[in-house]
């Protein structure tokens, strides 16, 4: 890897593995999690930001984990699916489970691919574990590896707040990350954002599109 960080040396260890085993869900196990945890589906979200993206566009998931997102978009239609993902364990365990699907290894630090090669990069939970000290250089190369859209969904704060996250500090930080790009790229424009309330809690996440006009 390019570059590490003490967060990614959580998520590629023990504490990265107990992860994955705890999220080894089906893609109906995922969106029945959605249901319960905002009352909407995350197929139906896909489907409601997604609707004009052609299904044969080039999408890209960054921190894929067991792919379990790629999934949902696939089981709608989407062709040209790509992810990658730091921890190998997760990766192994990605490939033995779905098909037709492009896993490398990869960080949003350092993303193997060439500049503007995807129609559309996103995140689902990633960029909130990624240190504010850090987060440029990973908003940069998304923002470089992509044609035309960046598509996230993340836990939202209107400013930036650390959160311990499982008993540990420095592993999660809530913001407002379609701002966090809007802020150092003036090219972007947000097409469509959405707040969720958790049903069970006081925490809000963010599903965000954004577009490059130029």
């Amino acid at each position: 890897m390019a570059q590490t960080t003490p967060q990614l040396v959580e998520w590629e260890g023990d504490f990265g593995r107990e992860y994955t085993s705890r999220n080894s869900l089906t893609p109906d196990q995922v969106d029945a999690l959605w249901l319960k945890n905002f009352g909407v589906s995350r197929t139906a979200l896909n489907q409601e930001f997604l609707g004009d993206i052609p299904k044969d566009a080039r999408i890209l998931e960054v921190g894929c984990n067991l792919a379990n997102q790629l999934t949902l978009l696939q089981r709608l239609g989407y062709q040209n699916l790509f992810g990658i993902e730091a921890q190998e364990y997760a990766l192994e365990e990605a490939r033995s489970r779905v098909y037709g699907l492009n896993l490398i290894r990869g960080t949003a630090f350092d993303i193997p691919y060439k500049d503007n090669y995807f129609d559309l990069v996103f995140t689902a939970g990633v960029l909130i574990h990624i240190a504010p000290d850090n987060l440029d250089q990973a908003l940069s190369e998304i923002y470089r590896c992509t044609r035309r859209y960046i598509w996230g969904a993340e836990y939202f704060a209107p400013l930036t707040t650390e959160v311990k996250y499982h008993g540990h500090d420095a592993l999660l930080w809530k913001a407002d990350y379609a701002n966090e790009y809007r802020s150092r790229f003036s090219d972007l424009e947000l097409i469509r954002e959405q707040k969720l309330p958790y049903l069970g809690n006081e925490n809000v996440d963010s599903m965000f599109l954004l577009r490059k006009t130029r």
